[in-house]
């Protein structure tokens, strides 16, 4: 070596591959991480050392965060802390509090129901109650984040309530042991007649499939020969849980014991991951029926499109939203977080549900509300027939089509409201009526039926008279009334009056009785079992 290289050679070539090094380095890192880093962290100093007014470094850093994040896709999402603490008890199924649905009304925080088994219900606070005082500080005026404020708070800690009760006179004074209070996510759970129960699920957490099965037991008990599974507006969770909850009611493959319910994508192969039914349950056999609205996504469309694909029951519905991609939440040191998609979710015949959002987050958003839908039987899906979406079969042969939610079998709109009951509806004047209604006559009607639904729901009708005094308040409400109007909407407005003066007395187990009858869905859902059962092969 030393005879064919001479010391300033031998410099030469080091120097040379240093650098070369340092450009290879270069052309295969691209948009080097640490530079960018670099660069936002100089943005940043900049702009703190010599904007033009003082800046809040912390603001401008989740800005940035969120500008990151939406350059990707609608759902990698930013939570802040207080979002965050929401959201987890939201889907870890329980908060601390003294147990009370809530709605400010004129200016005075109105107990809507108390939750079952929490302290405000053991202690006799009644719906329709007046929460004038928290810790004998006037809450009149307050707003929901002072609401929460002030009755939240942990377990075993105390606060004071003032309460007017209509029918009562002064005032009743309430100390509440705050407690652990679940939240639910199977809403509610009865027999529609004889031989069908009904099951609402608005969200998909924590404890969903040991409320599923606590429901479906109950229903087995009372009679339940067929199911209608209600996911309308349930805006998904976790997968796992729909995934248990697709198992309760398809059945395992004769040759290996499991069927596909669901299997991700990514990117990175260790996001890939297949999801079987392959528990045995007592309700694989049960002719099942499941609503879908526009606004159900997720998790909703995976239990909705393993029982599409496999022809274990029938859709009946909107289509529905259109999320088929999956997340992972990383939490940051200020107790922020963000979500992060990870992976694609593919149906068993593999459907990606997923629609584009290459339009941009707000088009995205909007489409799934704007669609025009052709109402009626789609069991061979002509609807999405002349579409340029990707065209699958379910196990028994049927077309079925990708990349755009899930399409029901039976495409069934909800109905379309007049503008007076949409204005009416959108001001929540339903409620605030019968608020009033019941501070008159609440007492009166506790004292006839006495706890007694059955009898309210056969006996209780919502008279002329109520109509008229209901119209009336709307006018005072400066809603424009129109005749033809309110003569279209009549049963519905009747239905929904009578509901909420039910939900006054006993929650949702006397709204959903009550509102279901004006339901157009679930009406042709009870009209089509017969299909249900034929389509699973259950005969």
């Amino acid at each position: 070596m030393k005879k064919r290289f001479s010391t300033p050679v031998v410099v030469l070539l080091i120097l040379l591959a240093v650098l070369g090094g340092m450009q290879l380095n270069t052309l295969i890192s691209g948009d080097n991480i640490y530079e960018q880093l670099g660069k936002f962290k100089d943005v940043l100093s900049l702009t703190e050392k010599y904007y033009v007014d003082d800046v809040d470094t912390q603001k401008l850093t989740e800005s940035a965060i969120k500008g990151l994040l939406s350059d990707l896709d609608p759902h990698s999402v930013y939570i802040d802390p207080k979002q965050l603490t929401r959201v987890t008890e939201e889907f870890r199924g329980k908060f601390e509090g003294i147990g009370i649905e809530f709605a400010v009304v004129n200016d005075t925080i109105t107990v809507v129901q108390p939750i079952g088994g929490g302290p405000s219900a053991q202690l006799g606070i009644l719906s329709n109650d007046k929460i004038v005082k928290i810790d004998g500080k006037s809450s009149i005026g307050f707003n929901n984040d002072q609401v929460m404020k002030g009755l939240k708070g942990p377990k075993g800690t105390k606060v004071s309530v003032s309460i007017v009760r209509p029918g009562e006179k002064g005032v009743l004074e309430y100390e509440i042991i705050r407690d652990v209070i679940p939240f639910y996510s199977v809403d509610v759970s009865f027999m529609l007649n004889d031989e069908v129960g009904y099951i609402n699920v608005t969200r998909f957490a924590e404890t969903t499939n040991s409320e599923m099965l606590t429901a479906l037991q109950k229903l087995k008990s009372q009679g339940m020969k067929r199911l209608v599974l209600d996911l309308r507006f349930n805006p998904g969770g976790y997968l796992d849980q729909a995934v248990k909850m697709a198992d309760l009611f398809i059945d395992g493959d004769p040759s290996t014991g499991q069927k596909k319910v669901v299997y991700t994508k990514g990117r990175r192969p260790d996001f890939n991951e297949e999801y079987y039914a392959t528990a045995n349950s007592e309700f694989e056999k049960i002719p099942l029926i499941v609503l879908l609205s526009n606004s159900s996504a997720s998790a909703s469309e995976i239990v909705a499109g393993a029982i599409q694909d496999w022809d274990r029951g029938l859709i009946v519905g909107e289509t529905s939203f259109g999320k088929g991609l999956v997340q992972r939440q990383f939490e940051l040191a200020d107790k922020s977080a963000f979500r992060l998609t990870i992976a694609r979710y593919y149906t068993p015949s593999g459907r990606l549900i997923q629609r584009s959002y290459a339009g941009g987050k707000e088009k995205y958003q909007r489409e799934a509300f704007e669609r025009e839908e052709i109402e009626g039987d789609n069991i061979t899906h002509v609807e999405e027939s002349d579409s340029t979406r990707p065209v699958f079969k379910t196990a028994g042969g049927r077309k079925i089509y990708g990349g755009g939610g899930i399409t029901p079998d039976y495409i069934v709109k909800p109905g379309d409201a007049t503008q007076f009951t949409t204005v009416i509806s959108r001001r929540n004047l339903f409620y605030e009526f019968i608020t009033n209604y019941l501070s008159a006559h609440g007492k009166e009607i506790r004292e006839k039926y006495k706890g007694d639904f059955p009898l309210f729901n056969r006996d209780f009708e919502v008279s002329d008279a109520l109509m008229n005094e209901f119209v009336g308040y709307t006018k005072e409400k400066k809603v424009e009334y129109k005749d033809d109007q309110f003569t279209k909407d009549k049963e519905f407005i009747q239905a929904r009056l009578k509901a909420h003066i039910a939900r006054n007395f006993w929650g949702n187990d006397g709204w959903y009785p009550v509102i279901l009858k004006a339901d157009n869905q679930l009406k042709k859902a009870l009209s089509i079992f017969p299909e249900a059962t034929k389509i699973a092969k259950l005969q």
